[in-house]
């Protein structure tokens, strides 16, 4: 009996811890639910005077009297902001660079858009002057150069034009400046190149380059192993006579091409002797 009564409490006690669990689920729940309600008032809050702060600048940002347009924006102080607008003796004038010469960034501009303008094209309309005394001076002795070779009966071996490199003076080497093979000068080459050197010299300022250049046939029986080595030593050699009939040595430059720039297709005999040539091309500076 004892036995018994021991179960009957037991399930008594039981009975009783498991109707108040419902208290801890209920807790719970009323819990969250002040959770809740704090975010749902937190969210719901508006800074009143924040909120007036971004509606006035929102306004002031969207509205017509910041870029009203026309007038307003060449005549500052037309509109409600005036107040805040710079005054006319801040504001500084905007140059762009490619207008800018030696002698503005010397004398640097303040404010005078006019000014610019005027040195700008006074210095275009220099440049374009000089280029054009120089197309001149290239035409005359293109004039000169052709007139001595046809009256010495050479004007099929010297060939004058004038191209965006500058005075191109073209010397076939064939029976003129160099036998087969060879850089030695002959005499009627260096007669030619004696007459080239005066007329170069006449003005002593356009850099000189002398190109060296020849067919597609390679070297036999020649002190020079390639094409290359050849159209060097001619070019240098032509340098060198020009050199000791006054030409400035500091203005001349030699180099060798071999067969890489023909004028004409190296098919046919008369397309390589085109090609084995020297050309002294008087550079241009404008």
């Amino acid at each position: 009996m004892a036995h018994t009564g021991g179960k009957r409490r037991r399930a008594r006690d039981h009975a009783h811890e498991n109707e108040e669990r419902w208290l801890l689920t209920y807790s719970d729940m009323i819990t969250l639910l002040m959770a809740l309600f704090m975010v749902l008032f937190s969210i719901s809050s508006v800074n009143i005077s924040k909120y007036k702060t971004l509606q006035e600048a929102l306004r002031a940002a969207f509205s017509g009297n910041i870029l009203p347009g026309g007038r307003a924006i060449a005549q500052p102080g037309a509109t409600a902001n005036s107040s805040r607008a710079p005054s006319a003796a801040d504001i500084q004038s905007i140059v762009p660079l490619t207008t800018l010469t030696s002698a503005n960034l010397e004398n640097p501009p303040g404010g005078s858009a006019t000014r610019t303008q005027s040195s700008t094209s006074t210095g275009a309309g220099n440049v374009l002057a000089a280029a054009q005394q120089e197309q001149d001076q290239f035409q005359k002795v293109e004039q000169r150069l052709n007139a001595y070779a046809n009256s010495h009966g050479i004007g099929k071996y010297v060939h004058t034009t004038i191209d965006n490199r500058g005075l191109v003076i073209k010397l076939l080497t064939d029976r003129l400046l160099f036998s087969s093979g060879s850089a030695a000068l002959n005499p009627a080459g260096a007669q030619i190149l004696a007459v080239i050197a005066g007329v170069i010299n006449e003005d002593r300022v356009h850099p000189v380059a002398v190109d060296g250049n020849t067919d597609n046939v390679p070297i036999r029986g020649s002190i020079y192993p390639s094409n290359w080595e050849l159209s060097a030593a001619r070019a240098s050699t032509v340098v060198r006579s020009l050199i000791g009939d006054g030409v400035g040595a500091q203005r001349l430059s030699a180099t060798g091409y071999a067969e890489m720039r023909p004028v004409a297709s190296n098919a046919t005999a008369t397309g390589q002797a085109q090609n084995r040539r020297v050309e002294v091309v008087l550079q241009r500076l404008y």
